[in-house]
């Protein structure tokens, strides 16, 4: 099992890349850059690439709806390109709030896109003249649409690798198909190993189904806080306001995906519950709200012999990769928990 580590949105950035060699020392494999709307992910992972020499750098995520099909192919081919092969493509398609309201563009068709945007993606890393007449993307542009002038190109340069890795982040049924159909990784978020198989196994097995094995197995990367030790089991309630803010706060009613997903693991009356007191304003009562169960099981906070456990768990529900955000009040710290994580992980 490999062992990532996410990038705060919003601040530290300099801090923890000054310090990426102690990680990559302690046996961390993947490093992942947010986007959202805060500083862009696409210079942050170059100024990575030029610091570091193991890792994995992937964006987490991309939004699909912020950059045109071949941007994004140039963007990935281009971090690969100075990162030596080692960048990963993370895609996925956020929420309205996010597109309409920061982009100013539809949130519409995420799947339709999402799927059309990997086909144009792969074409220009093959570095075939790009010709493509989609439901969403036409390239080049109709001569009745624009000045008549646009003409196939493909990319001048010579990627480092013909397909770049891509991770599609998806918690939705028909998204999560997808990403088991034509992405080499799948991002869920708040993954709970047991209950992972009932809500998304007829996703997967529907995409896998499809899938084009030179494609190879799924890689399922599920993110977590992790502190491990007999006495650190209050540091789990550090994640009860951000589950809160999810399920509560990242959508209106009848529009959040992660209220959803927390119904759809059974946890019908206490999704609505956060929602109603996180839309009035009451997010502490949200956060209290949340269930015991879900909090503790999506993350790996606990003695030693417990985090075997649900490295196993994780493993078992079919994990590849697990992100991790360790939950430490110095670097040092931080550094033994990865170090100790991904011996624990190591067999896996």
């Amino acid at each position: 099992m490999r062992i990532g580590m996410p990038l705060n949105y919003s601040g530290g950035f300099m801090e923890v890349v000054a310090e990426l060699a102690d990680y990559e020392q302690a046996g961390l494999d993947i490093i992942t850059v947010p986007e959202a709307y805060s500083f862009d992910a696409v210079s942050q992972l170059g100024f990575i690439a030029a610091r570091t020499e193991r890792l994995t750098i992937a964006s987490g995520i991309l939004q699909i709806y912020t950059r045109t099909p071949a941007l994004t192919a140039m963007t990935a081919a281009g971090l690969d390109y100075v990162s030596g092969g080692r960048f990963l493509l993370g895609i996925g398609a956020s929420g309205p709030q996010v597109i309409e309201g920061f982009h100013g563009v539809p949130f519409d068709a995420p799947i339709g896109r999402t799927r059309e945007l990997i086909e144009i993606c792969r074409m220009v890393w093959r570095r075939e003249r790009l010709v493509y007449n989609g439901k969403y993307y036409t390239v080049p542009l109709p001569a009745d649409q624009g000045s008549g002038l646009g003409k196939p190109l493909k990319l001048i340069n010579h990627p480092v690798r013909e397909r770049v890795p891509i991770m599609l982040a998806a918690i939705g049924p028909k998204n999560v198909q997808l990403a088991a159909e034509i992405a080499e990784s799948w991002e869920p978020l708040f993954y709970l190993p047991e209950r992972a198989a009932d809500v998304w196994g007829d996703s997967l097995a529907a995409g896998a189904a499809l899938r084009d094995p030179t494609l190879g197995k799924l890689d399922t990367v599920a993110t977590a806080a992790v502190a491990i030790g007999d006495d650190v089991g209050g540091l789990l309630e550090f994640g009860r306001p951000a589950i809160a803010l999810y399920v509560g706060g990242m959508g209106p009613r009848g529009h959040n995906f992660y209220n959803s997903l927390a119904q759809r693991y059974g946890f019908e009356s206490e999704a609505k519950v956060i929602q109603d007191l996180y839309l009035d304003g009451k997010k502490d009562e949200a956060a209290a709200a949340v269930p015991d169960e879900l909090l503790r099981n999506t993350n790996l906070i606990g003695p030693e012999g417990w985090i075997r456990d649900r490295l196993a768990a994780y493993a078992e529900a079919g994990v590849t990769t697990l992100t991790v955000t360790p939950v430490a009040g110095s670097h040092a710290e931080r550094v033994h928990t990865i170090e100790h994580l991904a011996d624990l992980a190591r067999d896996l």
